[in-house]
C-alpha cells in the first residue's frame, strides 16, 4: 500500500517500498555479520566509546547540547499543523478490508484527510480543496527502477546460513518486526511486539518481547538480551546502509519508510543470531483459527502509522508561509554552527524528533547511543567513502543527541520493570479490573471477510452483510477498543470468539461489550450483525430441459458407495415434469431421489431449483386435498415427543389442518393445543431430550413419554391416537423397545406409531456444541437404517428423514446445530399455504383453458377469501417429511397426487 503525504510547495514523500539494493547488500554481509559478532562482543565498550569521539573530532561537528537542540525543535513543532496536507491510499485492496479501514481510522483520527484509488493523480479530491486550492502531488518517492523491473514489486527473503553457535537447533525462534524511518542516516524502531516458538511450542505465538525474556531469565539478564538483540539487529541494517552508499545504484529516497521481518535463532546461553530476513510484515508458523495474525499484524499496523504520522491540527493558516519560516530559520548561516541543512533533512529531523517523543510500541533502535558497536566501527574503517559523503555524518550525530537526549529522559522516569512497559492493545486472557469507560469495538473480523453495510465504524452498532449460498459457516472475532472491556456474542456468557453456523435467510448476532469490573456484569454497549444466506443459484425453467437427479452432495458423501451430485435422469424426457410411479407408496422409507430440471447436469448452476422435488424411485407419496386431511384428522388425537425438529412437523401438521396458525411457541416442555379442527383434532407435544439441565435432573425418555401420554388423556386405543416420536440424532433402538413396554403397560398398544427417523444436523465445526466428522455421519447412516427396520418388525410407520436430509444439508435454516429444515415466522402479506396455492392455480388453470365448471371469478374469489394467518411455517425440506407424515396417518383417504 502506497501512502504519499502531500503539502504545497515542498512535500514530505513517504513511501513504503520494496528495497533491492538494500537487501542485496544485507545478503552479502549478514555471513559477515554472524561470523564477527562473537568478535565484536569481546571487545570493550569504552574502546568503542574513544572511536565515537574520535570521529566525532575529526569530522569538527560537535553541535548543540541535546537540550537545547530539543528545546530548539520544540518551539518548531508547536506550530505544526495540518492544513494543506492530505494522504492517499492506493492498491487493489477494497474499501471493506479491515486493513484499509485501519489506515482510514488512524490516519483520520491523526488529523489527515483520507481518500483511497488506484489511480491518486486523477482523484478529484486532491487536485483541489474546498477553498480551490490545488493540491499536487509528486509522482514518486522512490529510486528510478531498475531496467525491466518498472511496475513490479519484488519479494525479498533473504536465508541466512546460521552460525556454528545454532548448528545444534536452536532453543527458541523469533520473529521480530523492524521499521526504518530513513536509509540514510539510518534510523530504526523494534515493535515490542513478537513471534516465538520454543522447543517446546508446535506453533508460534504472539508475545511482548521484554516479557518473553523477563519470564524466563529475570529482570536484569532479560534487559541484556533484549539489548543485545537490538544491537544485533541494528548492526546487519549498518551494515546494509553503508555497503548501499558505496554501490553505483541511484540515491535512495530519504524519507521513505520500510517495514521488515527479522527472524531469529536464540541458542541455550540466549545469543542471537540473524536467519532470514523479509520485507513487510510475516507471521510464519503461527497457527491462527483466533485471528491473531490479523490482530497482531494490524496493531503493529497502526503503530507504525501514528509514529510515522503523529497527529496535527487543523489550524487556519498558509502552509507556504509555514515552509518559508523553517527555509528561513533553519538553513544556511541561521543555523548554529553554520550547518548547511536542506529541507528534506530539516524534515528528517524534525520527523525523528516527533517519533521519540511518542514512540508508543515501538523501541528505538539506531541510532541508539552516542558510541558505535565494535562491528559498525571496524564497517566504517572498511567504507570509508560512506564515512564522509554527502550531509550524512553531520546529520547522524545530531540524530545521535536527540536518541541520547531521550534515553537519558526515559530512563529516570522508568521504573525498570519490563514487564509494566504499555501494551495495551495485545489480546490477553487475564481478568483487568479497571472500568470499562470505552465500550467500542476497534474492528470485527471475520472469516471468510464479510463485506459490512455500512462499512465498520466503531459508533455505527447495526451492520448487514450478504453471503453466498455456499458459505455454510462465518468465524467472527470482535477486538474491543479497550482491553479493560470484555467482549461477548449472543449472551451475557457467550464466547469471545466463535465459529457460527449460516443458515438460508437471515440470521443475528449480538455482540456485548461489557464492563466487568464490578461485581455484576453490566452491559454497555450492543452491536448486531444480521447476515443474509442466499438460496442456491437457480435459473428459470426454460421450455427444453433434463431431469437431473441427486442422492448425496459431493461436498458431503455420506454413502461411499452412491454417486454424488446431480445425474441424468434417462427415463425422464425433455420438457416432461417427473411423473410419480402408479402405486402409492407403502412405507415412509421408500428408497428415492431429489430431481430437478436443468438445462445440464454437469452444472447445478443451470437447475430451476424452486421446482426441485423429492421423488421416490418406485412409488409416489399422495398429498391430501384440504377436506380430505380434515376428514382424516377429525377426532384424532396427535401426540409429538422429540427435539425441535420434530415440533417443526407437528406446527407444520396443525397449519395445513386449521389452513392457519395462530399460535406458535419454541416449546422446551410439555403443551397442548385443542384449537384445531374446529376443535375436533387434538395436539400435543413434549420436548425430549432436556439436554440443558444435567444428567441426573434430565427426566427420562420413559418419565417423558408417561407424562406426555397422561397429560393426552383421555385416549382411545386404536389408530385415532397417534404417537410421533424422533428428533435429530438422540433416538436410538433402546427407545423403540421403551415405547413398545410403555403402550403396553398403558393399555395403548393398539394406536398409531409414526417413528421419524435421524436427519442431518451438528456437521459442522460449530464453538459450543458437538460435531461430527465425516466418518461420524457415516456411521449415523448406519444407525439411521438399524432404527427403520427395527420400528417396522414393531409394527411401526416410519419416514426416513435421513435420506431426504443428507442430499440437501446446506439448505439449513438458523439455529447452531445446522439441523433445522423449518422456521416459524410471520409472513410479510397474507398467503394461503403453499398445497392450497398450487390447487388453485390448477384450477385456474383449467378455467382458461375453459375446462372448469367454476367461472374465474369465483376461483379469483376463492383466492383472495382465503384467511389470513398469524404464523407460516417455511422450509421446503420439512415440507417433504410432513407431508410424508400425513400420507401415512392417514392411509384410508389417500388420492393421487405428487408431492411440491
Amino acid at each position: 500500500m502506497l501512502l504519499l503525504l502531500l503539502r504545497p510547495g515542498w512535500m514530505l514523500r513517504r513511501r513504503s517500498c520494496t528495497a533491492p539494493a538494500l537487501l542485496l547488500a544485507l545478503a552479502a554481509l549478514l555471513l559477515y555479520h554472524t561470523s564477527t559478532v562473537d568478535r565484536a562482543r569481546g571487545r570493550s565498550g569504552p574502546q568503542g566509546q574513544g572511536n565515537e569521539s574520535g570521529m566525532e573530532r575529526r569530522s569538527g561537528m560537535l553541535l548543540l547540547e541535546p537540550e537545547q537542540l530539543h528545546s530548539l525543535l520544540e518551539v518548531h513543532m508547536s506550530k505544526r499543523s495540518c492544513s494543506g496536507k492530505a494522504i492517499v491510499l492506493t492498491g487493489q485492496h477494497t474499501a471493506s478490508d479491515t486493513e484499509v479501514q485501519l489506515y482510514q481510522r488512524v490516519l483520520r483520527e491523526q488529523g489527515y484527510h483520507m481518500d483511497q484509488g488506484r489511480y491518486a493523480e486523477t482523484s478529484a479530491s486532491f487536485r483541489h480543496d474546498g477553498r480551490g486550492v490545488a493540491l499536487p502531488i509528486i509522482p514518486s518517492a522512490c529510486a528510478p527502477s531498475r531496467p525491466g523491473q518498472e511496475g513490479t514489486e519484488e519479494e525479498w527473503d533473504i536465508p541466512i546460513q546460521p552460525s556454528s553457535s545454532v548448528s545444534h537447533g536452536p532453543v527458541a525462534v523469533m520473529n521480530v518486526y523492524v521499521l526504518v524511518t530513513s536509509a540514510m542516516p539510518l534510523t530504526a524502531f523494534l515493535h515490542q511486539t513478537g513471534l516465538v516458538k520454543t522447543y517446546l511450542d508446535k506453533y508460534s505465538y504472539a508475545t511482548k518481547l521484554l516479557g518473553f525474556f523477563s519470564e524466563r531469565m529475570g529482570h536484569t539478564l532479560s534487559l541484556q538480551v533484549f539489548d543485545l538483540m537490538k544491537q544485533v539487529i541494528s548492526d546487519v541494517l549498518t551494515a546494509a546502509v553503508l555497503t548501499t552508499a558505496e554501490s553505483s545504484s541511484p540515491p535512495r529516497c530519504r524519507l521513505c519508510f520500510q517495514l521488515m521481518t527479522f527472524t531469529l535463532h536464540f541458542n541455550s546461553s540466549m545469543h542471537p543470531v540473524v536467519v532470514k530476513l523479509q520485507t513487510d510484515l510475516h507471521l510464519n508458523g503461527l497457527k491462527d483459527p483466533n485471528f491473531d495474525g490479523q490482530v497482531t499484524k494490524e496493531y503493529v499496523l497502526e503503530d507504525m502509522l501514528r509514529l510515522l504520522f503523529p497527529s496535527c491540527s487543523c489550524d487556519e493558516g498558509s502552509p507556504h508561509n509555514a515552509q518559508d519560516a523553517t527555509a528561513i530559520k533553519y538553513s544556511g548561516c541561521g543555523w548554529p554552527n553554520s550547518l548547511y541543512m536542506s529541507p528534506d533533512e530539516m524534515q528528517l529531523l524534525l520527523q525523528f524528533h516527533q517519533q521519540l517523543k511518542r514512540p508508543d510500541n515501538f523501541h528505538l533502535l539506531h541510532p541508539s547511543s552516542s558510541h558505535f558497536s565494535i562491528l559498525q566501527h571496524d564497517l566504517i574503517q572498511r567504507f570509508p567513502i560512506a564515512k564522509d559523503s554527502g550531509k550524512g555524518p553531520s546529520l547522524s550525530i545530531l540524530l545521535k543527541q536527540l536518541s541520547s537526549y531521550y534515553m537519558q529522559r526515559n530512563h529516570s522516569k522508568s521504573s525498570g520493570d519490563p514487564t509494566s512497559l504499555r501494551h495495551k492493545k495485545l489480546p490477553s486472557n487475564t481478568s483487568d479490573a479497571e472500568r470499562c469507560l470505552n465500550p467500542h469495538l476497534r474492528q470485527l473480523y471475520t472469516d471468510p471477510p464479510l463485506v459490512l453495510t455500512p462499512v465498520f465504524n466503531p459508533w455505527v452498532k447495526e451492520y448487514r452483510a450478504d453471503v453466498p449460498f455456499d458459505i455454510i459457516t462465518i468465524r467472527i472475532r470482535p477486538e474491543p477498543v479497550s482491553a479493560q472491556c470484555h467482549v461477548h456474542l449472543d449472551e451475557h456468557r457467550g464466547p469471545r470468539m466463535a465459529n457460527y453456523p449460516v443458515g438460508l435467510g437471515n440470521s443475528r448476532i449480538n455482540i456485548l461489550v461489557m464492563d466487568e469490573s464490578g461485581a455484576e456484569p453490566v452491559v454497555m454497549t450492543i452491536y448486531t450483525l444480521h447476515i443474509f444466506r442466499e438460496s442456491r443459484p437457480s435459473l428459470p425453467m426454460f421450455d427444453e430441459y433434463v431431469m437431473c437427479g441427486f442422492v448425496q452432495d459431493c461436498g458431503l458423501v455420506v454413502r461411499p458407495d452412491q454417486p454424488c451430485g446431480l445425474e441424468s435422469i434417462t427415463k425422464l424426457k425433455s420438457s416432461d415434469k417427473p411423473q410419480a410411479a402408479a402405486r402409492p407408496c407403502s412405507s415412509g422409507d421408500e428408497p428415492g431421489r431429489w430431481v430437478v430440471p436443468c438445462l445440464s447436469c454437469s452444472d447445478n448452476r443451470t437447475c430451476d431449483w424452486r421446482e426441485v422435488a423429492w421423488q421416490p424411485d418406485s412409488c409416489y407419496h399422495p398429498v391430501l386435498e384440504q377436506h380430505l386431511l380434515q376428514r382424516c384428522m377429525m377426532d384424532k388425537k396427535v401426540l409429538f415427543i422429540g427435539d425441535s425438529t420434530n415440533r417443526g412437523v407437528m406446527y407444520y401438521l396443525m397449519e395445513r389442518v386449521n389452513t392457519t396458525l395462530e399460535d406458535w411457541d419454541k416449546a422446551h416442555d410439555t403443551i397442548v393445543y385443542h384449537n384445531l379442527n374446529q376443535g375436533r383434532t387434538l395436539i400435543s407435544y413434549s420436548y425430549y431430550p432436556q439436554f440443558w439441565l444435567h444428567k441426573s435432573q434430565r427426566p427420562s425418555f420413559q418419565r417423558a413419554l408417561q407424562q406426555l401420554i397422561e397429560r393426552s388423556r383421555p385416549l382411545e386405543n386404536s389408530p385415532q391416537t397417534v404417537l410421533v416420536v424422533g428428533g435429530v440424532q438422540w433416538l436410538r433402538l433402546d427407545h423403540l423397545k421403551t415405547i413398545q413396554q410403555v403402550l403396553e403397560r398403558m393399555k395403548l398398544q393398539n394406536i398409531m406409531v409414526v417413528v421419524k427417523s435421524l436427519g442431518m444436523g451438528f456437521h459442522l465445526p460449530v464453538d459450543g456444541i458437538r460435531s461430527l466428522s465425516l466418518a461420524g455421519v457415516q456411521e449415523l447412516y448406519g444407525v439411521n437404517k438399524d432404527i427403520l427396520e427395527n420400528a417396522k418388525h414393531l409394527g411401526y410407520e416410519v419416514i426416513d428423514t435421513f435420506s431426504i436430509t443428507m442430499g440437501r444439508y446446506k439448505e439449513f435454516l438458523q439455529g447452531r446445530c445446522a439441523c433445522h429444515f423449518h422456521e416459524v415466522g410471520k409472513p410479510s402479506l397474507p398467503t394461503v399455504p403453499t398445497h392450497q396455492r398450487l390447487q388453485i392455480v390448477r384450477h385456474m388453470a383449467e378455467s382458461l383453458s375453459g375446462t372448469s365448471t367454476q367461472p374465474a371469478s369465483v376461483q379469483q374469489q376463492e383466492l383472495w377469501s382465503q384467511p389470513t394467518f398469524s404464523y407460516h411455517v417455511k422450509g421446503a425440506v420439512n415440507q417433504v417429511y410432513s407431508e410424508i407424515l400425513l400420507s401415512r396417518v392417514c392411509v384410508p383417504y389417500v388420492r393421487n397426487g405428487t408431492i411440491r
